[in-house]
């Protein structure tokens, strides 16, 4: 293979894993921060801190291949979707299978650095993100299931620093369940319309003209379970004032998302990496 043949092909999977678009890397990456925070009081240990970023990072890339191979036949029909790898004809779906293995063997080839507990649970998280894209097949909620995929980091964060998973880390889990499914379906109103020709399933088709209602209903929940774990944890003002920082922003979202412009609901779905920073924010300073 010549150099340029070569270089081709390292851009078009590197297009294929999102590397070049870091906002979802961000919102996935602050929830593990959350985690690692809380489970450290603020200390984490070295090696658990990159383990855990550099797993969030090639698990997310992993989830981005394998999601376009299962949708290899519905993105060509998607506006936003066309001009993607698989969909556009520039990686076959053989290549795109053999990406998703190594990048989710080299995940698992870190994770063995940390404790047995944090190895099987990494073990769930690779079934969990492998089978989550065939979700929108079967259910009108497939966000959920990748709020359950992607927030597996939550418990691994605190099985790999402390060896357990506290009571604290299952409240974390479901906020950040639910928080996928808020993003995701700002996310997927994007889509509704092609969605719906094609017949793929989604949270912002299941949710009709109430999503904005059942999404703001959700990030009340989400504040009222992060309130509840900075309780828990006896967090002090500054965790709280990053809340209050987080509840102006899920104000915005709301306001963006109002009239279901489809620009406007995209730029609501990036805002939600400042909500993420917000949090982490309140409770690094409160733990400095």
């Amino acid at each position: 293979m010549n150099k340029d043949k070569l270089l081709d092909r390292a851009q078009q999977y590197w297009l294929l894993a999102r590397f070049d678009k870091p906002i979802g890397i961000l919102i996935l990456l602050w929830p593990a921060l959350w985690a690692l925070w809380v489970a450290s009081d603020g200390v984490p240990d070295l090696l658990v801190l990159t383990v855990i970023c550099s797993g969030v990072i090639l698990t997310r890339a992993a989830g981005c291949v394998i999601n376009d191979y299962a949708d290899r036949d519905f993105d060509p029909h998607v506006e936003r979707t066309q001009q993607r790898p698989i969909a556009s004809g520039k990686v076959t779906p053989s290549e795109a299978l053999k990406l998703f293995t190594v990048l989710i063997g080299i995940a698992f080839s870190s994770v063995l650095l940390l404790n047995l507990m944090t190895i099987f649970l990494s073990l769930i998280g690779a079934f969990l993100i492998a089978s989550y894209p065939f979700m929108k097949r079967y259910t009108h909620l497939p966000q959920a299931y990748l709020g359950i995929a992607f927030g597996w980091a939550i418990p691994m964060s605190f099985a790999a620093q402390i060896n357990t998973i506290p009571n604290v880390a299952w409240v974390m889990y479901l906020a950040v369940a639910l928080w996928a499914i808020v993003y995701d379906t700002m996310y997927a109103i994007v889509d509704k319309e092609d969605d719906l020709k094609i017949g793929v399933k989604s949270s912002a088709i299941l949710f009709g003209n109430k999503e904005r209602e059942i999404i703001g209903i959700l990030q009340l929940i989400i504040l009222a379970l992060l309130l509840i774990i900075g309780l828990m944890q006896d967090l002090g003002l500054f965790y709280y004032l990053g809340l209050l920082m987080a509840a102006g922003l899920s104000v915005y979202q709301q306001k963006l998302i109002f009239h279901r412009e489809k620009g406007l609901c995209f730029k609501a779905f990036l805002n939600n990496n400042y909500f993420g920073l917000a949090v982490f924010i309140g409770l690094m300073v409160d733990y400095g």
